[in-house]
């Protein structure tokens, strides 16, 4: 009887230490694991567009024209919990940076940036699905950067950002960059005086500086659905580079309503510009050159989106969209400015397509300008297909 207990206990024992040694292996695995996740990596695209636009007869009788879009690159990753995020963007004109940021995750759904972010108002991450955004793009109210301190919280119910954006990406007033103009974003680049031509150089400079920005929605999660409803505001002031001339504040509401396949957007923002000189408005740059918006205005946006699913060899996914916008009460000028976007999303492996019908009036890239007074219509077919890496 003693020695059978001598067995059984040497037995238990050989199986507790395989079991300590089978814990160490697996925390040594488990420390391997997150040592492997520092790193950066690199992606990017390479994209290419067709263009058939009903206001350029030229291009027409050429059947459309065919181009290069961008190339871009993008760095990703974290090292020693330190985020990295940057993107660099080459145009055949020109070159710009959309964003670049150091961040540090203070919890699960605290983080924290800080460099050239992704400013924080209204629908997000995009308040549309085409490749040419919304009119809230074109007075800096989508996807738009900023330099500064981002401070955003993301759970299941709430997301709630916090915002100091000291000046653009270029550097405000002062900024030391080879053309104001030159960027990924539209920002203030200076005050349009009496006289001046909508598309003219800027004589008098200025750029919104030190402003605060906060994003509130709450997200409610039902069986097949998620409705979610928010606030956005933005106050600062504007600076010539030695003083203020005035200050911006702006303040929307907005909303997502997913279920199932369909995804609904709307929103409504009042942006107005306090200027202190006479004006005809607030000259923005970019895209290589310069255009006016007027100083104050309501931005409307509505829509629609709905995915399907396929298995069409590389094609894996379709989405079909209307996206709508429209700017009205605007300061100082009389006409609308209205853009629809009809248009498919194609998925196939690492290509993303954009087949867009446009049709707008007194719209940026459709022939047009925020401050135009145009009572007609445009119409710019546009298909931009890139490969993603």
């Amino acid at each position: 009887m003693l020695s059978s207990s001598v067995a059984f206990a040497q037995s238990d024992e050989e199986r507790l230490q395989q079991l300590e040694e089978r814990i160490q292996e697996l925390e040594q695995e488990r420390e391997q694991a997150e040592e492997s996740e520092d790193g950066i990596s690199l992606g990017g695209a390479v994209r290419f567009q067709y263009v058939l636009a009903d206001y350029d007869e030229g291009q027409k009788n050429r059947g459309g024209d065919l181009q290069l879009d961008i190339f871009r690159l993008n760095l990703d990753g974290q090292i020693n919990d330190v985020i990295l995020s940057a993107e660099y963007r080459w145009f055949e004109y020109m070159e710009a940076l959309r964003h670049a940021y150091f961040g540090y995750n203070f919890s699960d759904e605290w983080q924290g940036q800080v460099g050239i972010i992704i400013q924080p108002f209204g629908v997000m991450p995009y308040n549309s699905h085409n490749y040419f955004f919304n009119s809230t793009f074109y007075v800096g109210l989508e996807d738009n950067p900023g330099s500064g301190l981002l401070m955003k919280r993301r759970s299941d119910n709430w997301d709630l950002d916090f915002a100091l954006i000291l000046n653009d990406e270029l550097g405000g007033a002062t900024g030391d960059v080879r053309s104001r103009a030159d960027s990924y974003n539209y920002n203030i680049v200076g005050i349009r005086l009496p006289g001046e031509g909508i598309y003219d150089d800027p004589e008098f400079t200025a750029s919104e500086n030190n402003t605060l920005m906060t994003r509130i929605a709450r997200k409610w999660h039902f069986d097949d659905s998620m409705l979610e409803l928010g606030v956005s505001g933005k106050f600062g002031d504007v600076d010539d580079g030695t003083a203020s001339v005035g200050s911006q504040a702006t303040w929307g509401i907005h909303s997502v309503y997913e279920t199932g396949r369909w995804e609904f957007h709307a929103q409504y923002a009042r942006y107005d510009y306090d200027l202190d000189i006479e004006n005809e408005g607030i000259m923005v740059g970019a895209y290589a050159y310069y255009d006016t918006i007027p100083t104050a205005a309501d931005v409307i946006t509505a829509n629609v989106a709905y995915s399907y699913p396929v298995e069409w060899g590389p094609v894996s996914q379709l989405q079909f969209y209307n996206n709508h916008s429209i700017i009205t009460n605007k300061r100082g000028y009389e006409e609308d400015t209205w853009m629809n976007v009809l248009g498919m999303a194609v998925t196939a492996g690492g290509v993303f397509t954009y087949v867009d019908l446009v049709t707008a009036q007194n719209q940026p890239f459709i022939n047009g300008s925020l401050a135009g007074e145009s009572t007609g219509t445009q119409t710019r077919f546009n298909i931009n297909f890139g490969y993603y890496f």
